[in-house]
């Protein structure tokens, strides 16, 4: 990146007021300072800033995190998480350098504060529809239509289309499968959630669920081949349904780039808790409609590895929906029923899409 002068003083005046005037900087470690710009101000290349404001003299450090995949720093969200962490705890520390600001350049190179900001906010589009989850909700009651099974291939045809785009990087695909099992809103944060003995659960049965999950981490960590673009929370209220099978996707997580079984559990778990809840089971139109997705995502993508890498992900997506956090009226049968599942899954090496209730057991 070129930093160009007239950007930093802009920014320094921003900060300082307008008598604020640069007068050298340079690259750290580098003995001559200068008032032109500065080229290849690169990511994790601190600069040294000069200035001047009242006859005063001033002098600062502005740095950046680089671009690194691996140890939890591959997105530009990451790095933004250090930065503004690092401006709110420097100067709460005795004797540690004060963090003046946190701020962002914009595509054109120009500097921009945020070290004000106590929360952030996202704008966006509204988008038209009634979320899927409503579908699904009249299916457990009164049964699958056409329309259902169309919107089922539609969902999972949609998923075959953006699971095509792969990338070969490792580090993004090993961070997925650690994130799946330890990351605070994934496996291990659920789990931390719940009671310390919950009466639908043996003693100590959380904790061997939870080494199940890890012997699932070190199986799948070196299948980097699988790495694909994804949504990350494509469940039944992340889709907008407007007429037919015409929807919008809303709130795309933790990432751009992950494992397809991802998105498939997110979506296809829901058909299963939803029929658990009215029979034990899964029975009916929500049986149709799990089958359906899984035929014609395996169709279209000719993915069948899905199904010896899918445990966990099924695993994170059953604990989810057990949660008497998130669904608090759900009795203890239907809560045990789920659990089945996820241990029966995590001891399966290749899931088996219709055999379901098998796994209910």
């Amino acid at each position: 990146m070129d930093v160009k002068r007239e950007h930093i003083e802009a920014y320094l005046q921003s900060l300082f007021g307008e008598g604020v005037e640069l007068v050298r900087m340079c690259k750290m470690g580098e003995t001559i300072a200068t008032t032109e710009d500065v080229k290849g101000f690169g990511y994790g290349s601190p600069l040294l800033l000069e200035y001047r404001k009242d006859g005063q003299d001033g002098s600062a450090v502005i740095s950046t995190m680089r671009v690194q995949y691996g140890f939890g720093h591959d997105h530009f969200s990451d790095r933004a998480q250090v930065l503004i962490w690092q401006h709110s705890a420097f100067n709460h520390l005795p004797k540690h350098a004060r963090s003046i600001d946190v701020g962002y350049f914009d595509q054109d190179g120009e500097l921009h504060s945020a070290g004000g900001a106590k929360e952030y906010f996202l704008l966006m589009e509204k988008v038209e529809g009634k979320e899927y989850f409503f579908d699904l909700e009249r299916v457990k009651e009164k049964g699958a239509t056409d329309l259902d099974y169309e919107r089922a291939i539609a969902l999972s045809s949609y998923l075959a289309e953006i699971h095509q785009t792969h990338r070969d990087c490792p580090a993004l695909y090993q961070r997925k499968i650690r994130d799946i099992v330890g990351h605070g809103e994934c496996i291990m944060g659920i789990l931390d959630d719940y009671p310390e003995e919950p009466g639908f659960l043996e003693p100590g049965e959380l904790c061997e669920i939870e080494k199940m999950c890890v012997q699932w981490r070190w199986m799948l960590r070196s299948m980097t081949g699988r790495l694909c673009q994804v949504h990350g929370d494509f469940h039944p209220w992340n889709v907008m349904f407007r007429e037919g099978p015409d929807f919008s996707v809303l709130d795309r997580s933790r990432g751009m780039w992950g494992e397809a079984a991802d998105d498939i559990t997110a979506m296809t778990m829901n058909y299963i808790f939803y029929s658990v809840q009215k029979s034990m089971r899964l029975s009916g139109g929500m049986k149709d409609l799990f089958e359906i997705f899984f035929q014609n995502y395996l169709d279209k993508t000719g993915d069948f590895e899905l199904l010896r890498v899918i445990a966990p992900f099924f695993a994170f997506r059953a604990m989810v929906v057990a949660s008497p956090t998130w669904y608090p009226l759900l009795t203890d049968e239907v809560r045990r029923t789920l659990f089945n599942f996820v241990e029966n899954v995590l001891g399966d090496e290749e899931f088996d899409f219709m055999n379901v209730n098998g796994y209910l057991r």
